[in-house]
């Protein structure tokens, strides 16, 4: 059986638990309703996000990075050619939340084709 609960919103780590009618996140201690977890994932599916391509993406595709990209607030360079695997699906300003070598990052989807 796999786990249905979700990572956490605020810093995407999979730490997570329930609570009552709560999530919690073990690492940033955040709090967040059940239900708004739920209705999310309803929103999830109806999701659609194309890469550099035109290439309609899904959760769990793997992708390449097409351009060198410098991590905000850091001297971290993810370079052009980086493949990305298990990539999930989001609303909101980024498109993509991934994890590079155990880091994650949330990435546009223009900067990525599929693989």
């Amino acid at each position: 059986m796999t786990s249905t609960i979700p990572p956490c919103p605020v810093c995407a780590m999979e730490n997570t638990y329930p609570d009552g009618a709560n999530y919690l996140c073990a690492d940033c201690a955040h709090e967040w309703p059940i239900t708004t977890a739920v209705e999310a994932a309803d929103d999830d599916e109806t999701l659609v996000v194309k890469d550099a391509n035109g290439n309609l993406l899904a959760d769990g595709d793997s992708c390449v990075l097409i351009k060198d990209l410098k991590v905000k607030g850091t001297s971290i360079t993810l370079k052009a050619g980086t493949k990305i695997k298990s990539i999930r699906l989001v609303g909101g300003d980024h498109d993509i939340d991934c994890k590079v070598d155990g880091t994650p990052y949330m990435l546009k989807a223009m900067y990525m084709k599929k693989a």
